[in-house]
Protein backbone atom coordinates (compact mmCIF):
# COMPACT_ATOMS: atom_id res chain seq x y z
CA UNK A 1 0.00 0.00 0.00
CA UNK A 2 1.26 3.17 -0.91
CA UNK A 3 2.08 6.20 1.82
CA UNK A 4 -1.17 8.18 -0.54
CA UNK A 5 -3.51 5.37 -0.08
CA UNK A 6 -2.38 4.74 3.67
CA UNK A 7 -3.00 8.76 4.43
CA UNK A 8 -6.34 8.53 2.78
CA UNK A 9 -7.57 5.07 4.56
CA UNK A 10 -6.70 6.75 7.51
CA UNK A 11 -8.45 9.93 7.13
CA UNK A 12 -10.93 8.17 5.86
CA UNK A 13 -11.16 6.40 9.08
CA UNK A 14 -10.71 9.09 11.81
CA UNK A 15 -13.79 10.93 9.58
CA UNK A 16 -16.22 7.63 10.07
CA UNK A 17 -15.32 7.89 13.90
CA UNK A 18 -16.20 12.18 13.87
CA UNK A 19 -19.48 11.46 12.22
CA UNK A 20 -20.36 8.93 14.13
CA UNK A 21 -19.76 10.79 17.50
CA UNK A 22 -22.13 13.65 15.51
CA UNK A 23 -24.92 11.93 14.96
CA UNK A 24 -24.83 9.67 18.10
CA UNK A 25 -24.42 13.21 19.78
CA UNK A 26 -27.87 14.27 17.35
CA UNK A 27 -30.03 11.60 18.80
CA UNK A 28 -29.57 11.38 21.80
CA UNK A 29 -30.82 15.35 21.58
CA UNK A 30 -34.59 13.84 20.75
CA UNK A 31 -35.69 11.85 23.83
CA UNK A 32 -34.10 13.83 26.24
CA UNK A 33 -36.90 13.62 28.46
CA UNK A 34 -36.66 9.89 28.55
CA UNK A 35 -32.91 9.96 28.46
CA UNK A 36 -33.17 12.59 31.71
CA UNK A 37 -35.49 10.51 33.44
CA UNK A 38 -33.67 7.21 33.47
CA UNK A 39 -30.63 8.54 33.94
CA UNK A 40 -32.01 10.10 37.26
CA UNK A 41 -33.50 7.08 38.10
CA UNK A 42 -29.98 5.03 37.28
CA UNK A 43 -28.16 7.53 39.36
CA UNK A 44 -30.62 7.34 42.69
CA UNK A 45 -30.72 3.53 42.61
CA UNK A 46 -29.67 2.24 45.62
CA UNK A 47 -26.45 0.75 44.69
CA UNK A 48 -25.48 4.38 43.08
CA UNK A 49 -22.68 6.03 45.18
CA UNK A 50 -23.65 9.52 43.46
CA UNK A 51 -25.77 10.69 45.97
CA UNK A 52 -23.63 9.97 48.60
CA UNK A 53 -20.46 10.91 46.88
CA UNK A 54 -21.31 13.49 44.13
CA UNK A 55 -24.91 15.34 45.71
CA UNK A 56 -24.15 18.32 43.20
CA UNK A 57 -24.44 16.36 40.07
CA UNK A 58 -27.78 14.36 41.68
CA UNK A 59 -29.23 17.81 42.35
CA UNK A 60 -28.45 18.79 39.16
CA UNK A 61 -29.86 15.99 37.27
CA UNK A 62 -32.81 16.15 39.44
CA UNK A 63 -33.24 19.67 38.74
CA UNK A 64 -32.59 19.34 34.83
CA UNK A 65 -35.14 16.15 34.76
CA UNK A 66 -37.94 18.07 36.84
CA UNK A 67 -37.51 20.99 34.37
CA UNK A 68 -37.91 18.53 31.09
CA UNK A 69 -40.87 17.19 32.50
CA UNK A 70 -42.43 20.07 33.63
CA UNK A 71 -41.76 21.79 29.79
CA UNK A 72 -42.95 18.27 28.71
CA UNK A 73 -46.05 18.53 30.36
CA UNK A 74 -46.99 22.36 30.41
CA UNK A 75 -45.15 23.97 26.96
CA UNK A 76 -43.60 20.78 24.63
CA UNK A 77 -43.02 23.29 21.70
CA UNK A 78 -40.18 24.19 23.54
CA UNK A 79 -38.56 20.55 23.11
CA UNK A 80 -38.51 21.33 19.16
CA UNK A 81 -35.77 23.41 20.29
CA UNK A 82 -33.88 20.47 21.01
CA UNK A 83 -35.01 18.57 17.89
CA UNK A 84 -33.21 21.48 15.82
CA UNK A 85 -29.84 20.84 17.99
CA UNK A 86 -30.17 17.26 16.76
CA UNK A 87 -30.86 17.93 13.18
CA UNK A 88 -28.17 20.51 13.35
CA UNK A 89 -25.83 17.55 14.26
CA UNK A 90 -27.00 15.56 11.75
CA UNK A 91 -26.49 17.97 9.00
CA UNK A 92 -22.88 18.63 10.19
CA UNK A 93 -22.09 15.39 10.12
CA UNK A 94 -23.27 15.08 6.25
CA UNK A 95 -21.18 17.95 5.52
CA UNK A 96 -18.20 15.60 6.14
CA UNK A 97 -18.88 13.27 3.21
CA UNK A 98 -16.55 16.05 1.49
CA UNK A 99 -13.61 15.03 2.87
CA UNK A 100 -14.30 11.67 3.10
CA UNK A 101 -14.55 11.98 -0.85
CA UNK A 102 -12.06 14.37 -1.25
CA UNK A 103 -9.83 15.45 1.83
CA UNK A 104 -7.53 18.03 -0.15
CA UNK A 105 -9.84 19.83 -1.79
CA UNK A 106 -12.58 19.87 0.97
CA UNK A 107 -10.39 20.15 3.54
CA UNK A 108 -12.55 23.42 4.46
CA UNK A 109 -14.62 21.76 6.32
CA UNK A 110 -12.32 20.31 8.38
CA UNK A 111 -11.28 23.46 9.55
CA UNK A 112 -15.17 24.83 9.96
CA UNK A 113 -15.26 21.87 12.25
CA UNK A 114 -12.15 23.29 14.26
CA UNK A 115 -13.36 26.37 14.41
CA UNK A 116 -17.11 25.05 15.83
CA UNK A 117 -15.21 22.81 17.88
CA UNK A 118 -13.46 26.19 19.44
CA UNK A 119 -17.03 28.48 19.41
CA UNK A 120 -17.95 26.10 22.28
CA UNK A 121 -15.79 27.44 24.61
CA UNK A 122 -16.88 31.40 25.02
CA UNK A 123 -20.57 29.86 24.42
CA UNK A 124 -20.38 27.84 27.31
CA UNK A 125 -18.42 30.48 29.21
CA UNK A 126 -21.24 33.40 28.34
CA UNK A 127 -24.27 31.46 28.04
CA UNK A 128 -23.71 29.23 31.30
CA UNK A 129 -23.75 31.63 33.66
CA UNK A 130 -26.65 33.68 32.00
CA UNK A 131 -28.67 30.26 31.83
CA UNK A 132 -27.59 29.27 35.04
CA UNK A 133 -26.11 26.11 34.34
CA UNK A 134 -23.47 24.94 36.74
CA UNK A 135 -19.46 25.57 36.41
CA UNK A 136 -18.61 22.24 36.17
CA UNK A 137 -21.27 21.02 33.76
CA UNK A 138 -20.01 24.23 31.62
CA UNK A 139 -16.71 22.46 31.52
CA UNK A 140 -18.62 19.08 30.51
CA UNK A 141 -19.61 21.33 27.99
CA UNK A 142 -16.35 22.74 26.89
CA UNK A 143 -14.63 19.48 27.11
CA UNK A 144 -17.10 18.62 23.54
CA UNK A 145 -14.99 21.03 22.07
CA UNK A 146 -11.55 20.09 23.25
CA UNK A 147 -11.95 16.21 22.53
CA UNK A 148 -13.97 17.08 19.50
CA UNK A 149 -10.77 19.22 18.04
CA UNK A 150 -8.24 16.70 18.40
CA UNK A 151 -9.10 13.96 15.50
CA UNK A 152 -10.13 16.93 13.52
CA UNK A 153 -6.59 18.83 14.07
CA UNK A 154 -5.46 14.87 13.44
CA UNK A 155 -7.21 14.38 10.32
CA UNK A 156 -5.78 17.95 8.96
CA UNK A 157 -2.60 16.97 9.56
CA UNK A 158 -2.71 14.19 7.60
CA UNK A 159 -4.72 15.51 4.51
CA UNK A 160 -1.52 18.69 4.70
CA UNK A 161 0.26 15.43 4.17
CA UNK A 162 -1.56 14.47 1.47
CA UNK A 163 -1.55 17.50 -0.23
CA UNK A 164 2.45 17.90 -0.22
CA UNK A 165 2.12 13.71 -1.77
CA UNK A 166 -0.24 14.87 -4.28
CA UNK A 167 1.53 17.86 -5.78
CA UNK A 168 4.53 15.99 -5.71
CA UNK A 169 2.91 12.94 -8.01
CA UNK A 170 1.48 15.91 -10.19
CA UNK A 171 5.16 17.59 -10.35
CA UNK A 172 6.38 14.39 -11.12
CA UNK A 173 3.60 13.54 -13.85
CA UNK A 174 2.75 16.58 -15.55
CA UNK A 175 -0.60 16.36 -17.46
CA UNK A 176 -0.56 18.17 -20.70
CA UNK A 177 -3.38 20.60 -21.46
CA UNK A 178 -4.54 21.59 -24.72
CA UNK A 179 -3.76 25.42 -26.00
CA UNK A 180 -6.84 27.61 -26.08
CA UNK A 181 -7.69 29.30 -29.39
Amino acid sequence: MSERQALTRGIRRWLVFFIVCLVLSGLTAFPLVTELRWTQELLSASASPVPEHFPGLMEWITRVSEGLDTIDREQPFMLYGTDWLAFAHLVIAVAFYGPYRDPVRNIWVIEFGMIACAGIIPLALICGPIRGIPFWWSVIDMSFGVFGVIPLLIVRRMIKRLEVLERAATAANPVSVPASA
